[in-house]
């Protein structure tokens, strides 16, 4: 099939070079010229494991292209996607000026049907606007379909190969048909592609991240309970994740959740509810036991470092998870602020995000791995789980450092083993 994908963000850049992977000839439209200008060179915006090769291969074979012309998009194509950028706004609101302005430009250019798929995260609602904004602009008949991603960063290739779901939300059997085919070749038995309207489409995608950051929030406040009593949340998470109702995934304590989705994703459907006059206690607790969580970390090195003016503080890990250079809404840029403002330096080590870090704070010192990054340190502080850090030489760890610190967010080595290598060693909820 013919397929245009408007936004190169994550989701359009991945899904739409995946999309030409299985065959379908693929258009990715930006408004970003030095973009698509890197693009057309193989110079990825975003760091996600094979993504780059897959890009270069599928542009090669010519499956894949990238341009700035979305008349000439819409007009050659068959599935036009929405997949730009829904950041939230100051209310918790997410900001749909791109999604319109997508929307408009579509119904300008149409020269004849079309389905148009949102692959946005959007609130419950959006695809009767999209129709309303297209449905000013053309005559010609046009079906929205709400076809939700559910990508994570890190294994978005995997993730989209191998779908847990796919979700199409629509009213046209023959729109909903088109779309059915073409993610026919993903579907597997326990692996089903669903199809409902576009509302209950839309309030999927929120639902499924909210009641992943609850899981989250739960552990981080449970986390809190263990280190009173002296429990252990790594045992207490395993345990009941052995429970089949429950599951292993996502029940692991740490700073906090971050990223482009559950931050902004739980806002947005707080807002939703806010505004159809629907309590939301839980929702709004889980939001607030995360900032919270982020909020503690400084608490809890000062546990180990009473005053943290003069001191160097090394960092490993900045991203928000493992496998990515995304860092917004990460728990390291709400600790460094912190540090900052106690007056302490820092030196950080990641394996992707310091680039992005360096744009926020351009005056805090990189290393170049992560040893380095320890050198004259007082305390080292682990805020991302990257496997390269799990089997460093703990005796050379402990030379570099000024003072056999450690303050481990995400739990990631056995504090009875650290203590006895003659570390001062502290994670969280253990």
């Amino acid at each position: 099939m013919k397929l245009a994908f408007f936004g190169t963000g994550y989701v359009g850049l991945v899904t739409g070079t995946c999309f030409a992977e299985l065959g379908n000839d693929v258009l990715c439209v930006d408004i970003d010229k030095t973009k698509i200008e890197n693009l057309k060179k193989g110079i990825i915006p975003i760091y996600e494991p094979g993504l780059s090769e897959m890009v270069k291969r599928n542009v090669s074979e010519e499956r894949l292209g990238f341009t700035l012309d979305a008349k000439q998009a819409i007009e050659t194509s068959d599935i036009l996607f929405i997949a730009v950028g829904t950041p939230p706004k100051e209310d918790g609101h997410a900001d749909m000026s791109f999604i319109f302005q997508v929307a408009e430009t579509i119904g300008t250019h149409m020269t004849k049907p079309k389905i148009i798929a949102i692959k946005s995260t959007v609130p419950v609602g959006t695809a009767n606007k999209v129709k309303g904004i297209i449905g000013k602009q053309t005559e010609l008949d046009f079906e929205v379909i709400s076809n939700p991603e559910f990508l994570r960063e890190g294994q978005a290739i995997y993730d989209f190969m191998h779908p847990d779901k796919v979700i199409l939300g629509g009213q046209d059997e023959v729109a909903l048909a088109t779309m059915t085919k073409l993610y026919k070749p993903l579907e597997r038995p326990n692996q089903p592609i669903m199809v409902t309207n576009n509302v209950n489409a839309e309030l999927i995608k929120y639902a499924n991240n909210s009641f992943l950051a609850t899981k989250i929030s739960f552990m981080n406040e449970l986390s809190n309970l263990c280190e009173e009593i002296k429990g252990d949340i790594k045992v207490v998470g395993r345990a009941i994740g052995l429970d089949n109702r429950i599951g292993p995934r996502f029940l692991q304590a740490g700073p906090g959740y971050g990223g482009s989705c559950f931050p902004k994703d739980i806002r947005a459907l707080i807002a939703t509810m806010k505004e159809n006059k629907v309590p939301a206690k839980l929702l709004g607790s889980v939001h607030e036991v995360n900032e919270d969580q982020k909020k503690s970390l400084l608490k809890k090195l000062k546990q180990l470092i009473p005053t943290l003016k003069g001191q160097r503080i090394a960092i490993w890990g900045l991203s928000f998870k493992p496998k990515t250079d995304d860092i917004r809404e990460a728990a390291s840029v709400v600790f460094i602020d912190y540090l900052l403002k106690e007056e302490a330096s820092v030196c950080a080590f990641d394996p992707q995000a310091m680039k992005n870090m360096e744009a926020i704070y351009p005056d805090i010192t990189f290393a170049g791995t992560p040893y380095e990054a320890l050198k004259g340190a007082d305390a080292l502080v682990i805020l991302t789980e990257w496997d390269e850090f799990r089997q460093l030489d703990m005796e050379r760890i402990k030379a570099l450092l000024k003072k056999p610190i450690i303050f481990d967010a995400r739990n990631i080595y056995s504090p009875e083993e650290m203590r006895e290598q003659g570390f001062t060693y502290r994670g969280i909820g253990r």
